[in-house]
């Protein structure tokens, strides 16, 4: 019997949570068919926002460990709109992930690898994905990334 992303997910210590509300004029994600279109996740934890600047305060590996906790996130809206059953995923489509960077900092990618890395490993194949990594001069709550996601899942 083959392994549910949630076990996979177990195994690696993960356990999805409450998903964050919106904190603004929007819903956490948008179904059309198929599609499953997830509103940006902001790095935070049970600690609370995930702030930094890359290029100044905050290294390469903690951003890509703040971008690792938006891709949680974003898994646990994935669960909350496939009413609980995360194995209802098909894959994982595209990221857009910011970096709250300087204007000189270059390294946006290995940021963002944080999050794709984390879903490839957590749900193999379905978790391979197209991707844009870009510069933000600032992010809501200076927080240090925001990630969004389209996603495949069963309808």
């Amino acid at each position: 019997m083959a392994m549910t992303f949630e076990t996979r997910l177990k195994e690696m210590g993960v356990v999805l949570g409450n998903p964050a509300a919106p904190a603004a004029n929007y819903v956490p994600f948008v179904q059309q068919g198929d599609t499953l279109f997830v509103s940006g996740q902001i790095s935070a934890d049970e600690n609370g926002f995930v702030i930094g600047k890359l290029g100044d305060n905050t290294s390469i590996e903690e951003g890509a460990a703040a971008a690792r906790l938006c891709a949680i996130s974003l898994l646990t809206q994935v669960k909350l709109a496939c009413g609980g059953d995360l194995d209802q995923l098909i894959r994982v489509v595209k990221l857009t992930g910011f970096v709250n960077s300087t204007a000189d900092f270059v390294d946006q990618p290995k940021v963002i690898n944080g999050a794709s890395d984390f879903l490839v490993e957590a749900l193999g194949d379905a978790g391979r994905h197209s991707r844009s990594a870009v510069s933000a001069a600032s992010l809501p709550f200076g927080v240090a990334v925001e990630i969004e996601g389209i996603f495949q899942i069963k309808s």
